[in-house]
């Protein structure tokens, strides 16, 4: 699925489309049994039926909803019989929620209703449905001992003070170089084969041969990648340059072509060129500021079906 390859992003998201799957199963189950309840009402008149009468403030507290949420709900459940709204005998000025005798008895019918999503539950997820339930438990506490918003912003403060790093390859990076490449291709073009070939073997196509491969790195993060490939005779091409879009505006795109262009001269390179296309409007502009020239045609015996740009590098 596409939200579970977003991960920690879109987790809201998923607990949300599971929450929908549990409370849709279990309204279906209450009404094939001829239960008179639904199942977002449980948490509300289970918490009246064991513990008696209370506020909507208090009844927030305990089964961590909002207070707007309760309190409608509460109206819902009073225009459906099963609540009421009493005077507080403790204090005159507040109201609190209890069962009616139409909710009392609507839950005490369901014991064998309640003991078998008990038992169907945990046929159905098996082991991962109990440590789903420790996880939540587990999530619950953390999130009251450490509020998130406070944390994340807290990240992203020191964020922040991050740079971008450029680093050169390591297997352990290989993956990100088709990552990163792919996406802008399938992106805008397609993949080539000759793409397919270089993400296949990096090691041996680009780097055994004299070139090189450059990453780039925010806080750790894999956030970009370019090679340098030797054509022979001090000839270099700059190739496979991709940024993940997500993480634009940091620079990584420029320190990338700037640590391509310091390897070409420390390696004694007499001629760096690139092929692109006229559709890459900031790739080009960026290329240019680095002192790039583009060529009134195209790259002869050119390696892209995509390509209907050549530029050379010349200083700058």
């Amino acid at each position: 699925m596409y939200l579970s390859s977003l991960r920690e992003l879109a987790l809201g998201s998923r607990l949300k489309a599971l929450s929908d799957q549990f409370y849709t199963a279990i309204d279906e189950v209450y009404r094939a049994c001829g239960a008179a309840i639904e199942s977002r009402w449980f948490p509300v008149l289970r918490y009246l039926r064991d513990v008696g009468p209370t506020t909507v403030t208090d009844m927030a507290l305990a089964i961590g909803q909002t207070h707007s949420a309760v309190s409608q709900l509460a109206d819902r459940l009073v225009d459906a019989g099963m609540v009421e709204r009493r005077r507080d005998p403790h204090d005159g000025r507040r109201s609190v929620l209890a069962l009616t005798e139409a909710g009392d008895r609507a839950l005490g019918d369901l014991g064998p209703v309640w003991l078998a999503i008990r038992r169907g539950m945990n046929e159905t997820l098996g082991p991962s449905g109990m440590a789903m339930l420790e996880a939540i438990e587990n999530c619950e506490q953390a999130l009251r001992e450490r509020p998130l918003v406070q944390t994340i912003l807290q990240q992203r403060d020191a964020l922040g003070r991050a740079t971008v790093q450029v680093v050169p390859f390591e297997p352990g990076l290989r993956d990100h170089f088709r990552r990163l490449n792919q996406q802008w291709l399938e992106r805008h073009f397609r993949v080539e084969a000759v793409d397919r070939k270089l993400f296949d073997d990096p090691e041996g196509l680009i780097i055994a041969p004299g070139g090189a491969i450059l990453f780039a790195l925010y806080a750790g993060e894999v956030v970009g990648t370019c090679a340098l490939i030797h054509e022979g005779e001090g000839v270099y091409e700059l190739s496979k340059m991709g940024v993940d879009e997500n993480f634009r505006g940091l620079g990584a795109g420029r320190a990338l072509l700037d640590a391509a262009i310091a390897e070409y001269r420390r390696r004694g390179g007499r001629e760096l060129f690139l092929e692109s296309n006229s559709r890459l409007d900031r790739a080009l502009a960026m290329y240019e500021r680095a002192g790039f020239v583009r060529q009134a045609a195209i790259r002869p015996g050119s390696h892209y079906d995509r390509a209907d740009v050549y530029m050379v590098y010349g200083g700058g």
